[in-house]
């Protein structure tokens, strides 16, 4: 065995980096459901009043439309890894916290969506907090 091979330092991530890459999977399944409900909302399959675009007032078209295309994008970034992902989720959730925080009277108050944003950021913050510290104890 040379001096090389016996330096040679092995790269895995930690247990606190798998479970963020899941965390990241799970919410990307998230973006797709909503990105599929938004779909649902655009195209009229569901029955219900206002479920179609045509009969939607504008500002429920605008926000439809931006969240449809949006979201799976932001699900395909999270589950790619890619450092774009969040960035995408965070405009979602971003105007799914105006629409129903900032304006509940067109948009209707859904705290359960504002909760679970909320929550998924919170999250986010904890991890990225949690592997910085790792790795600057590592780097020590």
């Amino acid at each position: 065995m040379s001096e090389v091979t016996s330096r040679r330092v092995v790269l895995q991530p930690s247990t606190v980096e798998v479970i963020f890459a899941w965390f990241q999977r799970v919410i990307s399944a998230y973006c797709l459901l909503f990105g599929i409900l938004y779909w649902i909302r655009l195209i009229g399959f569901y029955p219900g009043s206002l479920w179609r675009f045509d009969l939607m007032p504008v500002h429920w078209q605008v926000a439809a439309v931006t969240l449809a295309v949006f979201f799976p994008f932001a699900a395909a970034g999270l589950w790619m890894l890619a450092s774009w992902g969040p960035v995408i989720w965070f405009i979602c959730a971003a105007t799914e916290t105006v629409m129903h925080a900032g304006f509940p009277e067109l948009f209707g108050h859904r705290p359960l969506i504002l909760a679970s944003h909320a929550a998924v950021a919170l999250l986010y913050i904890v991890f990225r907090v949690m592997i910085w510290m790792q790795k600057r104890r590592s780097r020590q």
